[in-house]
């Protein structure tokens, strides 16, 4: 490999870490919403894939490291995977301790990265001579997998009862573009499905909105007052072994391998599972709290990396919420990349290792430092001036766009019935992965019914 592409892979490190800091630490911002479409304009505008994958990697974890900085500062979550932490912050935030909040979450996503990187990739290697089995029933394991994923949820009799359903008017909605002869029969439309799930719960509301009765119904704060816990500065570059104690560092360590190893389930259900569980009985209640959110970050960052190399590096199939979500335009995101062909096939295991280290060791480097160093003057910069609906309706945009690329005019209108459907489903409490899973079992599970 020459030191050209060697430079290109660190200078995509640094943006995917510089840019996915910024939005991490921005309210409410969705891994999937804010990842995915970001991933699949880099691959369709034919950047090297090592550069995309370093660039992912990146991002992944600079996202996973600051989305917990709202969290300790002001109760509010950076994302779906950091509000199951939001509990345990607040009670070391009543202690007056939001910068042991904030360093503990930062520490417990390094160790998960530096847990999981080699872990996944030993993993993925064990798991390469069964890649051709996996295929060939990848859509009894998708469908099997939404199953799971359904039964695991808190509304989880709604969920199982969604699938079949949402699979045929997912299948409804290609087979009209086949007739109109919007698309060929031989082509199956997808990225834009996916990202109409994606974006499903603000599609809903947007629509929601049109509605006048809605609008007003609506509670009216005038402008919204956030307060925001003084922090005390972190001093040199912050080592995350000396922030944990050592059964902090421990319980990180073994939540990070569980997540590895689990990289097929929902990391939202794993989090809040293993975080309680290893906390639980800690009577102090600083004490429980910093193990809980320590182990919780280490497992939320291995789930995401594991979640995306095993599945990329062994079968090339996206056989977890992870990859179905914010990776999946590694695996599929034609025409560049398809099922045959994608970054499992273009790439060796060695640059699989080296693209995944230099993404993880810039990412740690800048985003951890900054995390610890500077992280209320940023949430504080990005809570003033950065408005959650303006990223919003930039990823509406791009969504709007690849799906008029995909099938024209008619699968805008397609899209928005798959979001307004999915987003329906979301609020119900059929999770990502149920919607994702179905997405891809949709094909076999219709032509097994009729």
């Amino acid at each position: 490999m020459d030191i050209g592409l060697i430079l290109q892979m660190g200078v995509a490190a640094v943006l995917g870490a510089a840019l996915y800091t910024i939005i991490g630490i921005a309210p409410g911002t969705d891994e999937t919403a804010v990842l995915a479409p970001v991933t699949l304009l880099l691959v369709i505008s034919g950047l090297e894939p090592i550069i995309i994958l370093t660039f992912f990697i990146a991002a992944i974890i600079a996202k996973k490291l600051t989305d917990s900085i709202p969290v300790a500062i002001a109760g509010i979550p950076g994302g779906v995977m950091s509000a199951p932490m939001v509990d345990h912050a607040m009670v070391l935030k009543k202690y007056g301790k939001p910068d042991i909040s904030i360093r503990k979450m930062a520490s417990g996503s390094v160790i998960g990265t530096i847990v999981s990187v080699p872990l996944s990739l030993l993993l993925a290697s064990a798991l390469v001579p069964l890649a051709d089995v996996i295929e060939q029933y990848s859509s009894q394991i998708f469908f099997l997998g939404a199953v799971f994923l359904a039964l695991m949820a808190k509304n989880r009799w709604f969920a199982l009862l969604s699938i079949v359903p949402f699979a045929f008017i997912i299948q409804g909605l290609r087979h009209l573009y086949w007739e109109v002869g919007v698309v060929p029969r031989d082509t199956t439309v997808f990225t834009s499905f996916f990202l109409g799930i994606t974006i499903g719960p603000v599609i809903l509301k947007l629509f929601e909105l049109t509605n006048g009765k809605v609008r007003r119904s609506l509670p009216r704060y005038g402008i919204k007052e956030i307060k925001m816990a003084k922090t005390k500065p972190e001093k040199g570059f912050p080592n995350p072994f000396r922030i944990l104690d050592k059964r902090e560092t421990i319980s990180s360590a073994v939540s990070s391998v569980f997540g590895v190893l689990t990289f097929f389930m929902s990391p939202v259900g794993m989090t809040i599972f293993l975080g309680e569980t290893i906390a639980s009985r800690i009577k102090d209640p600083v004490k429980r709290a910093a193990r809980a959110i320590s182990s919780m970050d280490g497992l939320t960052n291995a789930a995401y990396l594991s979640g995306t190399l095993v599945p990329l590096i062994a079968i090339g199939y996206p056989l977890s919420p992870t990859a179905l979500g914010p990776g999946h335009a590694l695996f599929n995101a034609p025409p560049v990349f398809t099922y045959e062909h994608n970054l499992h096939h273009i790439l060796s295991m060695n640059d699989f290792v080296i693209a995944t280290v230099i993404g993880a060791a810039v990412a740690i480097i800048i985003t951890f430092y900054i995390t610890v160093k500077f992280a209320q003057p940023i949430c504080a910069f990005v809570f003033r001036y950065i408005p959650h609906e303006a990223m919003l309706g930039l990823f509406f945009g791009l969504v709007v766009m690849l799906a008029y690329m995909d099938a024209g005019v008619l699968n805008i209108v397609g899209v928005l019935v798959i979001g307004l459907v999915a987003g329906f489903l979301h609020r119900k409490g059929v999770n990502y992965g149920v919607q994702f899973m179905t997405l891809y079992a949709a094909p076999w599970l219709v032509s097994l019914l009729f």
